[in-house]
């Protein structure tokens, strides 16, 4: 089970996954319930909403299918949602990053599921510059669902 580790700068409080020849336009997505999901989604493209607009700590794991188990008390906020990666080549990313440099992951072509967990939202400093908040992006391969919320975080 690949795991990728990343500190991405939350720049405008988000990081997106993307294929690599997707648009990636997530402009027109932040709508007001996208912003309360702490979800926006484009055509092949995933906005993450974060709790500070800092460097964040951020985990994909890809697997062959979906989670068996999972320990939901120890998330403030999970959201599930479809990818589709034709290209087979999953970009992960600050919102204002330079996109020749980000970093990438080789998948097999196809849609995926994405179950995003975000840990330790409460975790700021006064300022909300630091913090202990982390994120978490698990794909398996999947047919589309529609976006769902799984569990909210009490100020989403």
């Amino acid at each position: 089970m690949p795991e990728y580790r990343y500190d991405l700068f939350a720049d405008y409080f988000q990081f997106y996954l993307q294929d690599e020849q997707a648009e990636g336009d997530l402009s027109k997505s932040w709508t007001p319930q996208a912003t309360e999901d702490r979800l926006a989604l484009a055509p092949s493209t995933i906005g993450v909403g974060t709790a500070r607009n800092m460097t964040v700590p951020v985990t994909v794991v890809v697997r062959d299918s979906p989670p068996a188990t999972d320990d939901f008390d120890q998330w403030d906020h999970i959201c599930e949602c479809s990818i589709d990666i034709p290209s087979g080549r999953l970009v992960v990313a600050g919102c204002t990053d330079y996109f020749r440099d980000a970093a990438r992951i080789q998948i097999a072509p196809g849609e995926y599921r994405a179950r995003i967990y975000h840990g330790d939202l409460d975790a700021l400093s006064a300022d909300e510059l630091d913090g202990d908040d982390h994120y978490q992006v698990v794909l398996w391969p999947a047919s589309y669902a529609e976006p769902e919320v799984i569990k909210r975080h009490h100020d989403a």
